[in-house]
């Protein structure tokens, strides 16, 4: 049977080809976005996760329309790059705001929903920024840290319910959030950091261009939907980045600064 689905960030990248494989898959999908979209397979919804208030309005609504909610995919994120030091106060509340702050908004309004039921899937999307902090996109690894430890214990607090919490740990994807990155203006011009963040940048850039496709991505989260009994983390990304991702766990962290220095250029 199709499932009601509710999927943030629909309108590029991961969440567009999430929720346009789902829908095709014959399941209800509301997609969320800024942008909005055109009405076709997936339901798009104009919308902003930064908005507490009209997210539960938002998924009550759905509810109340549909009967139930059965999956969330929290994918609605956005990327800053730069300098930690150097990182505006506005700069860090619209990173952790829109990435952190929007999943956390959602699982809010979704979870009462979730627990009449007795029932539902909540899929967020973290990165391998999310498991190592990267240099100069700091406070997006922070954002995706938060989601880690956010995702883990809601999915301890909410398992007696028979809602599931999992993770998706991309690496590099070759999708818009490359070309809408916002890069700090202070750390381009700073004579210290600057040099040295455009040649992290630019090796940042090549390697997301030449990344997976979205709808790689997209694949395993259906897959995921499908499950009966996810797993907590699923690392999606190429090899090289599967084996950081693993290392890191097994190694001093300060052999793991150095190896990312080294790759970063920094």
């Amino acid at each position: 049977m199709g499932k009601i689905i509710i999927v943030t960030g629909a309108s590029s990248g991961f969440g567009k080809a999430t929720a346009e494989l789902l829908a095709s898959k014959g399941h209800t999908v509301y997609g969320l976005s800024r942008r909005g979209g055109e009405e076709g397979a997936v339901h798009h919804v104009c919308s902003d996760v930064r908005d507490a208030a009209a997210m539960g309005r938002l998924v009550a609504e759905i509810a109340e329309r549909e009967g139930r909610i059965d999956v969330l995919i929290n994918n609605a994120g956005m990327g800053i790059g730069g300098a930690l030091e150097l990182a505006t106060d506005e700069e860090i509340d619209l990173q952790m705001g829109t990435n952190f702050m929007g999943c956390v908004n959602m699982c809010r309004a979704v979870l009462p929903v979730m627990r009449r039921q007795r029932e539902g899937k909540i899929v967020n999307l973290s990165s391998i920024g999310g498991v190592m902090g990267l240099p100069y996109q700091g406070f997006y690894s922070a954002s995706k840290f938060a989601i880690e430890g956010f995702s883990e214990a809601l999915a301890a607090e909410v398992k007696g319910f028979g809602i599931s919490v999992s993770m998706v740990e991309p690496g590099d994807f070759a999708t818009g959030f490359t070309a809408s990155r916002r890069n700090s203006e202070a750390t381009k011009n700073d004579p210290d950091y600057g040099p040295i963040f455009s040649r992290s940048l630019g090796l940042i850039e090549k390697e997301e261009n030449g990344g997976l496709k979205p709808e790689v991505l997209a694949q395993r989260i259906a897959r995921i939907v499908d499950c009966r009994r996810p797993a907590m983390r699923y690392v999606v990304a190429n090899l090289e980045q599967w084996a950081s991702v693993a290392l890191k766990r097994i190694i001093p962290g300060r052999w793991m600064v150095d190896i990312l220095r080294d790759y970063y250029k920094c």
